[in-house]
């Protein structure tokens, strides 16, 4: 049941990334997953501990999600970055 949660969130937190970084219609669901759990645990493991925040993994609420959905967005600018030489 861990693995369908992971997904779901995780394809919701790569929409809501790639909505932000004007990156959406150049990736796919698939890809919106793998950069939502990517950047949740990015997000978990830089960004929590600074601010206090769980991760997914130790419980649903708004902080977590909020560290998972910076931590995407990290992740896509890092991307930027290397695609393009500059981030947007």
């Amino acid at each position: 049941m861990n693995i369908i949660i992971w997904l779901i969130v995780g394809g919701v937190i790569g929409w809501l990334a790639s909505m932000i970084m004007k990156t959406d219609a150049q990736q796919g669901i698939l890809l919106n997953v793998v950069v939502g759990i990517v950047g949740a645990f990015i997000g978990g493991w830089l960004i929590g501990p600074l601010v206090g925040a769980g991760s997914i993994n130790e419980g649903f609420s708004i902080m977590s999600l909020v560290v998972s959905l910076i931590g995407a967005i990290i992740l896509l600018a890092i991307v930027n970055l290397f695609r393009r030489g500059r981030v947007r």
